[in-house]
């Protein structure tokens, strides 16, 4: 049976914060058990609060983010140096701060041709993340963000059931909204996560959220909190 908490912020600082703190006792954690930590990040507004107060706690707190292996939710067909990189926003705001090693940092090829940048993500992702009974690769930790339409990652309204029920770990995508080339995580992998953070911040989305959090729901992210024994959804959105 699928379930969801939802945690209310006054505003995307407050939130960040939290998420920042819950996140590095996840990496804490990883560390006292001398494992790796497999996450997805995201970008989108939120991101750009996020990251910078992931570093000054990771700093303030003296965590070693070494286990950490990051991969990602989705990401744009665009080289890796243009400003609408979801891999260009991690680096500025989080690796190159914090000093990142390369070799934890998996990023999606946006420079190359969709189809092809999602083929070897995929295989990227399953050569270090293990896998459950299923063959899906199961990652520690999934941040997702979700827009005015209720899309999160880059999963969108509208899609067949058997685009949706689609093998690929990762899978080109067009979407709704420039730019309109990507590849995104698809419901299988997110739904094999062992957690994923939905990150609902800004104005506009409150309808989308409402409909995705009631019984029923027909957005992508009810599809996902539908497809998981447990979702955390975290958002700075005035309550309904």
């Amino acid at each position: 049976m699928s379930h969801f908490e939802h945690f209310s912020f006054a505003d995307d600082l407050e939130l960040a914060q939290a998420v920042a703190s819950a996140w590095l006792k996840e990496v804490e954690a990883a560390n006292r058990a001398a494992v790796a930590h497999c996450v997805a990040l995201s970008g989108g507004r939120i991101a750009w609060k996020l990251f910078p107060v992931v570093g000054v706690q990771a700093t303030a707190r003296a965590v070693s983010l070494k286990p950490v292996h990051f991969f990602w939710a989705d990401e744009r067909c665009v080289p890796p140096t243009d400003p609408e990189s979801n891999f260009a926003t991690a680096r500025e705001l989080l690796f190159t701060p914090l000093g990142i090693s390369e070799s934890q940092i998996h990023r999606i090829r946006g420079e190359d041709p969709p189809a092809a940048a999602a083929q070897k993500a995929g295989r990227e992702i399953r050569r270090v993340v293990p896998a459950n009974i299923n063959g899906q690769p199961v990652l520690d930790l999934i941040f997702l963000g979700m827009g005015e339409d209720g899309h999160v990652a880059s999963l969108f309204p509208g899609e067949s059931e058997a685009v949706m029920a689609g093998e690929p770990v990762y899978r080109a995508v067009t979407a709704a909204k420039p730019p309109p080339h990507r590849v995104t995580l698809g419901y299988g992998v997110i739904a094999a996560a062992r957690q994923v953070w939905v990150l609902v911040s800004g104005a506009g989305k409150e309808a989308a959220l409402r409909e995705s959090l009631r019984p029923g729901g027909q957005t992508p992210l009810a599809c996902v909190l539908r497809l998981r024994p447990n979702t955390r959804v975290f958002s700075d959105l005035p309550p309904a």
